[in-house]
């Protein structure tokens, strides 16, 4: 069987398997860099006839050859080499794709069996610190309906963690302001319950109440409309969050959703609340993702002993 009869076949499954669409874009892109590498550095078609030295050799080939944002369309071209996380993600998407053919029967061997994840160094999650959360909210004029739902968008990424995409298409009916909470479709179609502080829950009732407009047709019914009632998209979403931020003069970081995110999940656990809890209102299957996310900065680490040191605790005469 050809490669690219292969990987439509897997796109398929992809489908039928019920993985988000934004998964599926992004193994077809991981793919299509793959299908276009053999095309290109060899003669074979068949999948049968790939080994493990040619799945190397296009890791290799990532390492070495391409440059950062090389093979987005959207975005220039830069000098740095690929990311080590780039290239991580191009070799998960391979293993996942040749152990499905495998277990479908459609390949005699598995090329990526004996090929590891390549290593990538462990960074300390970069978040906002608690000035730079006030100054990121100061600046965002609240006194216009256009306003006050970007504060709310903003607050809710920050309250309750939850992604970009998922911010996005939030429903309205979903929202139970009474219980505060609200149910949010995750990675995988999975819905999981996000529960809302209080005043989250006071700004976004006033939003709701006040500030929403009338969707444009009775079908739209996510809770952030733009003003011609519009589904507001993710990516004017991700704008208005780095925009914000370049007002309120933040440098060194990041200022994104998913920053927020990090935000949320570091100050979730330094307040005393829980991994387990935090899994779950983070939507993710395993805890070993989860501790990814709150790898806690040095200077946290030194606040929190200081805080809770048992010599200190003491009182002891020095």
């Amino acid at each position: 069987m050809e490669l690219s009869t292969l990987i439509d076949g897997y796109l398929l499954y992809c489908h039928a398997d019920g993985k988000s669409p934004r998964t599926i874009r992004w193994y077809t892109g991981k793919l299509s860099v793959f299908q276009e590498y053999i095309e290109q550095k060899s003669d074979l078609r068949a999948a049968d006839d790939l080994d493990v030295q040619i799945i190397r050799g296009f890791i290799v080939y990532l390492q070495t050859e391409v440059r950062a944002d090389e093979l987005n369309p959207r975005k220039p071209t830069r000098k740095e080499h690929l990311s080590p996380y780039t290239i991580q993600g191009y070799v998960r998407v391979l293993k996942a794709f040749f152990s499905w053919a495998y277990r479908e029967g459609l390949i005699q061997e598995n090329p990526t069996a004996l090929v590891k994840v390549p290593k990538a160094p462990k960074e300390i999650v970069q978040t906002f610190s608690p000035a730079q959360v006030k100054a990121l909210l100061s600046v965002i004029d609240t006194s216009t309906p256009t306003g006050f739902r970007d504060y709310c968008m903003v607050l809710t990424l920050l309250d309750t963690g939850v992604r970009l995409s998922e911010l996005a298409i939030l429903q309205l009916p979903a929202l139970d302001l009474e219980q505060a909470h609200f149910r949010v479709i995750g990675k995988g179609a999975k819905e999981r319950i996000v529960p809302l502080g209080a005043s989250l829950q006071k700004m976004l009732w006033k939003y709701v109440h006040r500030f929403r407009p009338e969707p444009v047709h009775p079908s739209i019914r996510v809770l952030f409309l733009t003003r011609d009632g519009r589904a507001i998209a993710p990516g004017t979403i991700y704008q208005k969050v780095k925009d914000y931020g370049e007002k309120a003069g933040i440098k060194g970081i990041r200022c994104s959703p998913h920053t927020l995110r990090h935000t949320f999940a570091k100050s979730f656990l330094m307040n005393g609340g829980d991994l387990f809890t935090l899994q779950k209102i983070l939507g993710h299957s395993s805890l070993d993702v989860v501790r990814l996310y709150v790898n806690l900065a040095s200077d946290d680490v030194q606040v929190q002993h200081r805080r809770h040191s048992p010599v200190d605790m003491m009182k002891l005469k020095v």
